[in-house]
């Protein structure tokens, strides 16, 4: 199991990475948190710890979000108890305040990468319809006449949420919960991208979408015989 250290100061790269690796995690470190995000499919990580300077601790969560579920900690400045609530509710599984003992963080690490294990794929059935097929096993979609199709841990959640609940139409705060884990007024930014690329691969005209469908003001559903 590996971590994403993104940070710019050399001793916090130094500090943490050696945090990182005491609660037995190999490191790769980034510097620039959204270019590290974009190349997030090439190589997902089990953890994402950031450490940045900057005033919008928000947008470093939408930016991890946007890409995976994994356990989520940012390093701060003294910030006061509605920002630190926020910034949970927003999705970060842990903000450590500065300074902090690097002890009780590796015990932190531990407690989250242990809690983190979602439920096998293998323990999840297939799901058909007339034209689709999801494989959990492969985190794969084959829509008829095409070729199968890998989907990431996110796109394989919100689809498999909307084909169990095929022809319902589910709010965005329900997906927010059960896509992402968290629960807290919807980020319809953070869905409208996800439905994007998720569309791309299952839809023969994903301007013009025939199974991913839309209701505006509500939320998503899934068409499918």
């Amino acid at each position: 199991m590996y971590a994403l250290l993104v940070a710019e100061d050399a001793d916090d790269i130094a500090i943490l990475s050696t945090v990182l690796q005491r609660a037995g995690l190999a490191v790769t470190t980034a510097k620039n948190l959204k270019r590290a995000m974009r190349s997030w499919t090439e190589r997902p990580a089990d953890l994402v710890l950031v450490s940045l300077p900057g005033d919008d601790l928000f947008e470093e969560v939408r930016h991890v979000r946007a890409e995976t579920i994994v356990p989520l900690i940012l390093i701060a400045p003294r910030i006061d108890e509605s920002y630190h609530y926020e910034l949970l509710k927003q999705g970060a599984d842990l903000v450590v305040t500065s300074p902090f003992s690097a002890k009780i963080l590796i015990a932190q690490i531990g407690v989250l990468m242990r809690r983190s294990v979602n439920v096998p794929a293998l323990a999840l059935p297939n799901l058909s319809t007339s034209e689709f097929t999801l494989n959990p096993e492969s985190r794969t979609v084959e829509v008829e006449g095409r070729s199968p199709q890998r989907l990431t841990h996110l796109e394989f959640r919100l689809l498999y949420t909307l084909m169990m609940n095929r022809g319902q139409i589910i709010p965005t705060e329900t997906i927010v919960e059960r896509v992402w884990g968290y629960t807290g007024q919807g980020d319809r930014d953070l869905i409208r991208g996800l439905v994007s690329r998720l569309r791309a691969k299952v839809e023969v005209d994903p301007r013009n979408p025939q199974y991913v469908l839309t209701s505006p003001g509500i939320g998503y559903s899934f068409k499918g015989e």
